[in-house]
């Protein structure tokens, strides 16, 4: 193995740093995807040079949302440079190969390190380690745990997982369940860095009116992807026995998940009440936030839920399952029921649907709490500890 002659040693010298992992951005495809584009920005704000290796090809939740993107021609977008890679659009293959051609594209950039995002990705980083190059790996969640992925798929990213914990130079992780695993799978110490969030722009009902005819205070709101870990089917379950007039909004495009999206749906079937919106951006994400009566994130599994520290930076009553990725974000500011317990959803649905002077009084303190604890600036400042 060659000796890494580009560690960074001088505290105040600007940094070169590549981005590997999300699909593109700017985009709202996911987590990831807000985690690099939220990261970046103050990166390049703070005097660094970073580049983000994007994914060619559609949005992941279908071809009518490329116009709204256009990212697969873009060259620079506020500051960051953006590099589209090669990529097969196919299940399993796509983050494959856009990280394979992201680091061949990498490795001659002559970055101080190279910054791998989710447990795929990190398949590749034994390249630039050999290199001599310094990598970074942040474990978003534990990716091969997730119901949609088959035998190779989940065996992929098993193996991308072990890469990063034998030899990325640092490990960030951002739970402390997920801190433990490694520590009790391959005792490798890591780095916890969570998620941030930003203050957002409340808006009024608007477009949710026209489009939905939703009304504030008037429907409990699920946004997120559709797949199966996120407990979807458990909140449909749990809301068609709850006793209300309030709507259920369900929020999001699926991810390689057709076959759920369609199962879901006829599960939904029969209750008026329940609306699929589809995959949702700008105004019309901002309006649901802003407007909701209860924000439900019923998972089974998570890494850091950007959307659940969003939906409490906008001041919604939070309902989310027991899983501690979730509950160690709200705390006591939030209400948790059993994971994957449809009656214990539903009771916690009702009592506060019956309660109102209750769901405000935790929606008065959700905002002040995440935005004081969950700070984009002072993540990223510990961000960069770990690239030096």
């Amino acid at each position: 193995m060659m000796k890494k002659t580009n560690v960074v040693n001088i505290k105040d010298k600007k940094l070169k740093i590549a981005m590997i992992g999300h699909k593109r951005i700017p985009s709202r495809e996911g987590g990831v995807e807000i985690v690099v584009e939220e990261i970046s920005t103050r990166l390049v704000n703070l005097g660094h040079d970073v580049t983000a290796y994007n994914r060619k090809g559609h949005h992941v939740s279908g071809k009518e949302f490329d116009d709204n993107q256009k990212v697969n021609n873009l060259e620079n977008y506020k500051g960051i440079k953006i590099v589209a890679v090669p990529t097969i659009e196919k299940r399993g293959l796509a983050a494959v190969t856009s990280s394979l051609f992201g680091t061949l594209k990498a490795i001659l950039g002559k970055y101080d390190c190279i910054h791998y995002h989710a447990e795929g990705p990190c398949a590749m980083l034994w390249i630039p380690h050999f290199l001599g190059i310094r990598t970074v790996a942040t474990i978003h969640g534990l990716d091969w745990q997730r119901a949609k992925w088959g035998g190779f798929a989940t065996k992929y990213l098993k193996f991308g997982e072990k890469v990063a914990a034998k030899y990325a130079d640092e490990v960030i992780v951002l739970s402390d369940n997920v801190k433990k695993y490694f520590k009790d799978t391959y005792n490798r110490e890591t780095r916890f860095i969570s998620n941030g969030i930003s203050e957002p722009i409340l808006k009024e009902v608007d477009l949710i009116k026209e489009k939905w005819n939703l009304e504030k205070d008037g429907y409990i709101l699920y946004l997120g992807r559709i797949v199966p870990e996120k407990g979807i089917q458990y909140l449909i379950d749990a809301f068609k026995e709850v006793k209300t007039d309030k709507k259920l909004v369900i929020a999001g495009g699926a991810s390689d998940t057709d076959d759920f999206m369609k199962e879901i749906k006829e599960k939904a079937a029969g209750d008026e009440r329940i609306i699929f919106t589809g995959f949702v951006q700008g105004q019309t994400l901002q309006e649901l936030y802003s407007n909701s009566y209860i924000y439900v994130l019923p998972s089974d599994l998570e890494g850091m839920p950007i959307s659940l520290l969003e939906a409490m930076s906008y001041g919604n009553c939070c309902v989310v399952s027991d899983i501690p990725e979730c509950s160690e974000v709200v705390e006591d500011k939030g209400v948790i029921f059993e994971k994957s317990n449809v009656s214990s959803l539903k009771q916690e649905l009702e009592n506060l649907c019956m309660n109102p002077k209750k769901t405000q009084g935790y929606k008065d303190s959700a905002k002040d709490f995440i935005l004081k604890r969950y700070n984009w600036d002072k993540i990223v400042e510990e961000t960069v500890n770990s690239y030096r």
